[in-house]
């Protein structure tokens, strides 16, 4: 569990599905993914970041607020297990930062606090040495908070999970590398 200010990073629970399945159900929250999610999309999304969690020791956490419990939104960390980057190491693979809020729970400085938090932990216990974020091009609040995290562009390429033209296809890239070690 990663604690900030206002904000909670945890393991997800069974009484978090209907909120989840309520958020990846929402047009607002899912317009810049390919499409909404049913319920049985988002259970089975669910089970495969707590896979992940309890495989990796990270993953995509369910973000709730401190003062009060109940998922508003999701970010975290993963490893990127398809051929998403031309310069990519099949042998290690990178670790994407990702985040997606309940649209109440939208501009009001979640995403960013909760996205610092998974950095921190990012760079230091997991000792990962850079980390990726991607999106489309039109969702300029996403790109835009990388930017505000210190991530950098590096270009852009074709989902490879989309088909060729789909409206959704082309990504920008960024990428942040850990911060320079103390020496000693």
């Amino acid at each position: 569990m990663i604690e900030t200010a206002r904000l909670r990073l945890r393991p997800w629970r069974e009484e978090d599905r209907p909120a989840l399945a309520a958020m990846n159900a929402d047009p607002q929250v899912m317009r810049h993914f390919p499409a909404t999610l049913t319920r049985a999309e988002s259970d089975a999304f669910l089970d495969g970041m707590t896979l992940r969690i309890a495989r990796d020791g990270y993953g995509f956490w369910a973000v709730e607020r401190r003062e009060a419990p109940g998922v508003i939104g999701l970010c975290g960390l993963v490893r990127i297990l398809w051929p998403a980057i031309p310069w990519a190491d099949p042998a290690d693979p990178p670790v994407e930062i990702g985040w997606r809020f309940m649209a109440a729970h939208q501009r009001q400085g979640y995403a960013g606090e909760a996205a610092r938090a998974a950095l921190a932990h990012g760079f230091g216990p997991l000792g990962l040495k850079e980390i990726v974020a991607f999106t489309v091009p039109a969702n300029e609040r996403s790109w835009g908070l990388m930017e505000r995290l210190g991530m950098r562009a590096d270009g852009r390429f074709q989902h490879p999970r989309l088909a060729e033209g789909h409206p959704l296809r082309e990504h920008l890239l960024y990428r942040l590398n850990a911060p320079p070690r103390p020496p000693g």
